[in-house]
């Protein structure tokens, strides 16, 4: 009997990864801080990948990960958990919330945390936030438990919150990540669809598209 889904050459893999190429947000990270679960990282993975952001960084204190990025690519629970995306998403480590700040700043990276109000922070709904104003943006995602950092909230440019209307207004990591990631990587694909940033921004003669095409129904 054979298998539903039979592996990918590697000519239509190569076609596959030419065809996303133009759809990924340049310049836009991921940043989960101190995650408790693994199976929560391979989560947020999966959704990074299919969703176009550039990479995943994980601030990792307890060290659950490896160092290198090949060695993280093979680890059988982040490949199951992810659905084999961490073989096509890059992963970089930290052992602080300091080192990954500082880390981001000195290759001109604004943040923006997930989190409720914080007074004296600017705080915006997801909607209502504008995620093109800066050309390298990382966005964070905190702990499973505790949320974010007084770290990380302090080093950010604003707080973004997920409208929420029910009794219990909290999400899991999987399901904010990927909520807040479609409204972010919707938007800069509509920007880089229709400007260039090299040094300034400057109008596309023609415009990028935004969706993948439908294949054709067989």
């Amino acid at each position: 009997m054979e298998p539903e889904e039979k592996k990918r050459s590697k000519p239509s893999v190569r076609k596959r990864a030419d065809e996303i190429k133009k759809f990924r947000c340049k310049n836009l990270i991921a940043v989960i801080e101190n995650p408790e679960d693994i199976k929560n990282i391979g989560t947020v993975i999966r959704n990074v990948n299919a969703l176009g952001v550039e990479s995943v960084y994980v601030v990792d204190p307890r060290k659950a990960l490896p160092e290198d990025w090949q060695d993280i690519r093979e680890r059988k629970s982040l490949m199951k958990t992810s659905v084999s995306a961490v073989k096509w998403t890059f992963v970089k480590r930290f052992d602080s919330t300091q080192d990954c700040i500082d880390h981001l700043k000195k290759r001109g990276f604004t943040s923006v945390v997930t989190s409720p109000h914080v007074k004296g922070k600017t705080n915006v709904y997801l909607h209502e936030g504008d995620y093109t104003q800066h050309a390298k943006l990382a966005v964070w995602f905190g702990n499973e438990k505790r949320g974010i950092s007084k770290l990380a909230v302090e080093n950010c440019e604003t707080c973004v919150a997920i409208p929420m209307f029910g009794m219990i207004e909290s999400l899991n990591l999987g399901t904010s990540s990927g909520i807040t990631l479609y409204e972010v990587t919707k938007q800069r694909r509509e920007y880089q669809s229709k400007y260039k940033r090299s040094g300034k921004k400057r109008k596309r003669n023609k415009p990028l598209p935004t969706v993948m095409p439908r294949e054709a129904e067989a």
